[in-house]
């Protein structure tokens, strides 16, 4: 019975700490309900999904929130989300409710979804960027009449048993709190109004519940080494090896092979490290005062397109980051004046869409440093990211002891440029294109 109790204990313990991520300490995804009208046998609310994670977001086909109902209460309808099931709603009659299961499960609707069933930040196909990258598209909300129900505040019972998909599994949600009534302002913003009743739930995401294996890796080069420090092998799992395609094969001609599946059952090249995505850093020149190290992204799935992606960085020097070519930048201080961290985005309608995998699945970019010279040194591989997210999961690094070395000729107080070899831009090709 002890060693149940520990190992409880501990399973709990671990979840805990994996569902903490450290660069987006605050990050989560809050659900909002505000009651804004009784009704006969209910109430109408207004129910807001925030995505509050930096840069995590949520791709197509986007959000689902399930619960379940405290008592018997009905959904008479709803606008800007759907129901994916209506249930058994035989015992009405006249008018037949929009939802009648005890556990009903909300999707937002899709865009060009008639008018009259619109709410405000709805239909979107239940996508939500990422709250670092653009708030204003980090919110979706819809409308619920609820039936069934309490009719004032001391008789509504919270619906409980909250759960998320964001579209894959990996959130976690808390119980349904009652917080403050949400404060509204009119249109013309000279009065203030306020909600009857308001509630969050907040959900938390865990890569390790989300998959069983990372999505992403990490590989290096340098302009003073010609070795090339490549993904570690099956670092994404290698279940899936004799179902890879390789990029010379003839299904590549077969029509269809670029289109989604409903399962979201991926299609990938064959590499040795078998990842959606490969994620290359390569430490590009020296200068008196400055470096620049330059950051490719490659795609490897021919049945996935990464839609307003995101790539985190930690490097200690990202605190002297210069100039950003071909992406968007953007710092993030979780910790007060700790300045490592940054995020890179694509740039709106030129390479914020990542294709699928062949010759246009990579984007690229350059980021240019300034120099600290207490600090700055190309020793001990301190020129490469310490970690490296895609998309808000960790990607799998190389061994340290294989980072690209320093010759022994080499002085980190000295300007050391480029001597390229034929075998140097042969390997650096490859890299950046297989």
């Amino acid at each position: 019975m002890r060693f149940l109790v520990v190992t409880l204990f501990f399973t709990f313990l671990f979840s805990c700490i994996d569902a903490y991520d450290p660069l987006d300490p605050n990050g989560n995804i809050t659900i909002k309900w505000d009651v804004i009208s009784w009704t006969a046998d209910g109430y109408v609310a207004v129910v807001t999904v925030n995505n509050f994670q930096m840069y995590r977001h949520i791709m197509s086909p986007g959000w689902t929130i399930g619960w379940t109902w405290d008592k018997k209460e009905v959904i008479w309808d709803m606008k800007g989300a759907q129901a994916t099931e209506q249930g058994d709603c035989s015992k009405f009659k006249g008018t037949i409710p929009h939802c009648c299961k005890m556990n009903p499960t909300v999707v937002d609707l899709l865009p060009g979804a008639p008018y009259n069933q619109q709410f405000s930040n709805c239909c979107r196909g239940g996508v939500l960027a990422a709250w670092g990258q653009d708030p204003q598209a980090a919110v979706s909300a819809f409308q619920v009449s609820v039936g069934q129900a309490g009719t004032s505040n001391k008789t509504v019972k919270l619906p409980q048993n909250f759960t998320m998909l964001g579209p894959v599994p990996g959130y976690t949600c808390g119980p349904a709190k009652i917080v403050p009534p949400t404060a509204f302002l009119t249109p013309d913003r000279r009065r203030k109004t306020q909600a009857l009743m308001t509630w969050n739930v907040t959900c938390a995401y865990s890569q390790f519940l989300a998959q069983k294996h990372p999505s992403c890796c990490v590989s290096f080069s340098s302009f003073y080494n010609e070795t090339i420090t490549s993904c570690p092998s099956c670092a994404c799992g290698c279940e899936n090896k004799n179902k890879c395609v390789k990029s010379d094969s003839k299904l590549l001609s077969v029509v269809g092979i670029n289109t989604p599946r409903k399962d979201n059952v991926p299609l990938l090249q064959c590499t040795h490290h078998m990842c959606p995505i490969r994620v290359h850093w390569h430490v590009k020149a020296n200068y008196k005062d400055y470096w620049r190290a330059k950051v490719a992204i490659t795609n490897f799935n021919y049945r996935m397109n990464y839609t307003q992606w995101t790539l985190v960085v930690q490097h200690p020097n990202l605190n002297n980051v210069t100039q950003v070519f071909s992406f968007d930048y953007k710092p993030l201080v979780s910790y007060g004046s700790i300045n490592d961290t940054g995020m890179f985005y694509g740039m709106k309608f030129f390479n914020e869409l990542l294709m699928e995998a062949g010759p246009f699945g990579n984007v690229q970019s350059e980021v240019l440093l300034q120099k600290d010279k207490e600090t700055f040194t190309f020793k001990q591989g301190w020129g490469f990211p310490w970690k490296v997210y895609f998309n808000g999961d960790e990607c799998t690094l190389p061994p340290p002891d294989s980072y690209p070395f320093l010759p022994n000729s080499a002085y980190s107080n000295q300007p050391f440029f480029p001597r390229f070899t034929a075998s140097t831009v042969i390997l650096f090709l490859i890299v950046f294109w297989w």
